[in-house]
């Protein structure tokens, strides 16, 4: 049996410094939830939302999968959305993809009948929609990145047509749905909100 102790003794420092460098923050965080932004991102350990834009908790609503997804049949994640817009007020959505992502990698090989293949079967649809804009790029690894662009960009668009996002439109609510790409190299975020127009000008339903 593994011993955690460490983590729970790490927990309660991080706590006791919480507090005396922000008195109240958890009765705070108790008493409400107001988040300003969702962030959909990459279950990946080495991108944690709040911290690599250096937020304390209660600012960022988070759903995290193997690749950043956004699928209609995906529950889950629409759930969230929904949440986080109609309950929680949220009025910016964040998807931010990284590159050197596992699922991006994974998707660019042959299966291999693992249950993550009938996920990352999205992935492989985006690469096949681009197949020459990819294999145009020589580089392995400059190849692997822009899929991981191109996949941030089509799954922003799969926000922005969820049915929930396109009622509250209607309805006059400002939404704002970003692109962004992590560097797991550098630690720097970077905005590619402006290649979701050239996806969705390739094909209106995207991938």
């Amino acid at each position: 049996m593994s011993d955690l102790s460490n983590l729970l003794k790490q927990n309660r420092e991080w706590a006791a410094r919480m507090e005396r460098e922000r008195p109240g923050f958890f009765g705070m965080l108790r008493s409400q939830q107001r988040p300003r932004y969702l962030w959909i991102g990459c279950s990946d350990s080495r991108v944690p939302a709040n911290e690599i834009v250096d937020l304390p908790p209660g600012e960022v609503f988070v759903h995290r999968n193997v690749a950043n997804l956004v699928v209609h049949s995906d529950l889950n994640a629409l759930s969230t959305i929904e949440f986080a817009t109609r309950v929680l007020g949220v009025t910016d959505i964040i998807v931010c993809g990284h590159y050197g992502c596992g699922g991006i990698t994974a998707a660019l090989q042959p299966v291999q009948d693992r249950i993550v293949d009938h996920w990352l079967r999205h992935v492989r649809d985006i690469a096949k929609f681009y197949r020459e804009e990819l294999e145009a790029i020589d580089d392995p690894e400059a190849r692997n990145r822009r899929l991981c662009e191109l996949n941030v960009a089509v799954q922003v668009v799969h926000v922005q047509e969820s049915p929930v996002i396109i009622e509250l439109r209607e309805k006059g609510h400002d939404i704002r749905v970003h692109g962004w790409i992590y560097d797991v190299g550098d630690g720097l975020l970077r905005d590619i909100t402006g290649l979701v127009e050239k996806v969705r000008a390739r094909e209106p339903g995207c991938a």
